[in-house]
């Protein structure tokens, strides 16, 4: 086996360190555009919109892992890619019942900030169906 160089991909929220894993590619969304990341990549830190992060692992070519991420902060240096964020969810562990509950209450809360023309709840609301859609969408890659 040849010895090609490697990601090391750690993801981290306030509830401790939820990936660790070697990979040869990491596509993330910023708020300006997604961003892949391959060995020997320029040094960057970035911000991470809401959405999806896809892994490709070393120990299969079509070994995908996914994370759902809600925003936080990507930064890349000497091979070593770390995600920090709020809350981040592999596909696997995603309670799929659980994000659409939380995809009808934003909804709903949505319905009511229109109706009340309540500008910053709006925001909130739809803030909230952004990341229940995205873990719902994650989820579906298991």
């Amino acid at each position: 086996m040849e010895n090609k160089e490697v990601l090391n991909v750690n993801v981290v929220t306030p509830n401790g360190l939820i990936y660790d894993h070697h990979a040869t590619i990491v596509v993330a969304k910023t708020v300006s555009g997604e961003l892949g990341v391959l060995p020997k990549h320029a040094p960057i830190i970035a911000p991470l919109a809401i959405d999806e992060v896809r892994i490709r692992r070393t120990d299969a070519d079509t070994h995908v892992d996914w994370i759902a991420v809600n925003g936080g902060i990507l930064e890349v240096r000497d091979n070593q890619v770390t995600i920090i964020a709020d809350s981040a969810e592999r596909e696997r562990d995603i309670d799929v019942s659980r994000a659409e509950r939380a995809r009808q209450r934003a909804e709903q809360r949505i319905q009511e900030a229109k109706a009340q023309q309540d500008s910053d709840q709006l925001r909130r609301a739809e803030v909230a169906l952004h990341r229940a859609m995205n873990r719902i969408k994650v989820s579906k890659h298991t």
